[in-house]
């Protein structure tokens, strides 16, 4: 269980996130959306435990996150981390020297599942191959909770099925899922649960099939009404 109460996290005058509150529980894939700057990223960093909360907290198992909850929690960021004289196979390496779960085997099979060769620079990677290998390397961890800010950027439409296929595959019964993604639709077929967050605050956490049921919307409608207005401003 993965839960932040009144979590909090500002940058000088600017309030990234607002007062969240919300518990993530295992067994379902979670889609966190919203806009550009509504305090996704920030969110996800601080469950982490790469920046610290201004206030509130956020706890992992009922711990705060921090060294050991490291153990049990893998992310992917959208930013590249890796050094450019690595080969793809180095960054197999570079993970399995930090991480106790990590598997090169599966690492391997997830390359070959991306079309991605060991002997490859990073370097040389295009911003889709790069997307890839960092899903890769991310999903080869045997982590309990998995935190991928938006694992669809940059990458063509075939590409896309088959990471979706990768997700699905360790979305089990005893793991959290949390996707990032301003892809909605893409988003609509991984998850089962979205997390509603504008300019800092959570709108709301709900399940996706109840919705359907209930209220006769997808998570694409949904996303609509709470930002449709909003996003004709920014556009404008």
């Amino acid at each position: 269980m993965l839960e932040s109460r009144e979590l909090t996290k500002s940058f000088g005058s600017c309030v990234a996130v607002d007062h969240v509150s919300i518990r993530l529980e295992p067994g379902h894939v979670y889609a966190m959306l919203g806009p550009n700057g509504s305090g996704k990223t920030t969110w996800m960093k601080m469950a982490a435990g790469l920046i610290k909360p201004s206030s509130g907290e956020i706890l992992y198992e009922e711990r705060p996150v921090g060294v050991e909850s490291r153990r049990h929690i893998a992310y992917m960021s959208t930013e590249p981390y890796f050094y450019s004289w690595m080969t793809v196979k180095d960054v197999g390496r570079y993970y399995a020297d930090f991480f106790e779960d990590f598997s090169m085997d599966r690492y391997q099979d997830l390359l070959r599942r991306m079309e991605l060769k060991e002997e490859m620079k990073t370097r040389t990677l295009s911003s889709g191959m790069m997307a890839k290998l960092k899903i890769a390397v991310t999903m080869a961890r045997d982590a309990k909770v998995y935190m991928l800010d938006e694992p669809f950027n940059g990458i063509d439409l075939l590409a896309r099925d088959e990471i979706r296929a990768c997700i699905l595959q360790f979305a089990t019964y005893d793991k959290i899922l949390l996707l990032s993604s301003h892809l909605v639709e893409e988003m609509e077929a991984v998850a089962d649960r979205a997390v509603f967050i504008k300019e800092g605050h959570l709108v709301e956490c709900v399940d996706l099939e109840s919705m359907r049921m209930e209220h006769g919307i997808s998570m694409a409608d949904r996303y609509r009404q709470i930002y449709g207005h909003e996003e004709v401003i920014n556009n404008v």
